[in-house]
């Protein structure tokens, strides 16, 4: 009896198994988020000069009524797979634009996106304002928008004369996820389908650059209107 009586008083009122339990599960729910594996990183860059797309093939279109619009990621995992030309033009854009486009703003960082608008047809009024994106589930209005061309601000467009400005996003667009551009209640999600081959075009630079292949090749697209390369 005395020894029942000791036993009984020496533990906390619980068997020992689930005392434990507890801090069995805390173990296995620790072990468990250790070995989940971690976010891929960004893929390595190829060098510059060794890319073959034409802008048009990084760029996202929608078509609102009569009005036509290109929207080109100018960020420097996109541009850098673009055709020799194409790079030097697209990346003398971001150059020129970006301290401009962070003064208006009041931002430390910006993306930028070079934004195109194009119409067959003549005095095409548009909203500049109206173009925004939506990554990872959240919208987001341009912090800044400067002027590329001189009609830009007249806020209409001259038949067949296409208008351009650098559009400047904060907060950080990630461009290796799901992108959706809209413009008033229009809205495309191809870069669902562009980011895909922008990595494969990565992998082929890289490629090309490990096997000695042409840097800054003959490769052009001078032959295709501004609005399409």
């Amino acid at each position: 009896m005395s020894a029942a009586r000791g036993r009984r008083r020496s533990g906390p009122g619980l068997p020992l198994p689930l005392v434990l339990l507890p801090l069995l599960v805390l173990a296995g729910g620790c072990a468990g988020m250790a070995s989940q594996p971690e976010a891929p990183a960004p893929q390595e860059l190829p060098p510059i000069g060794y890319g073959t797309l034409r802008q048009n093939d990084v760029s996202v279109d929608l078509v609102s009524g009569d009005l036509q619009l290109k929207v080109t990621p100018l960020d420097e995992s996109v541009i850098r797979v673009t055709a020799p030309d194409t790079y030097r033009r697209l990346e003398a854009l971001a150059d020129q634009y970006r301290p401009e486009a962070l003064r208006r703003s009041g931002a430390d960082a910006v993306s930028l996106f070079l934004v195109s608008a194009y119409s067959e047809s003549p005095g095409v009024p548009f909203v500049p304002e109206d173009l925004q994106l939506i990554s990872k589930g959240a919208r987001m209005r341009p912090a800044a928008i400067v002027p590329v061309s001189a009609g830009w601000q007249q806020r209409r467009l001259r038949q067949r004369h296409p208008e351009m400005a650098v559009y400047a996003f904060a907060g950080g667009v990630d461009l290796e996820s799901d992108l959706v551009v809209t413009y008033g209640l229009v809205e495309s999600s191809d870069w669902n389908a562009i980011l895909p081959q922008v990595r494969a075009e990565r992998a082929r630079a890289r490629a090309r650059a490990a096997g000695g292949g042409l840097r800054r090749s003959g490769y052009t697209s001078s032959s295709y209107p501004a609005i399409l390369r």
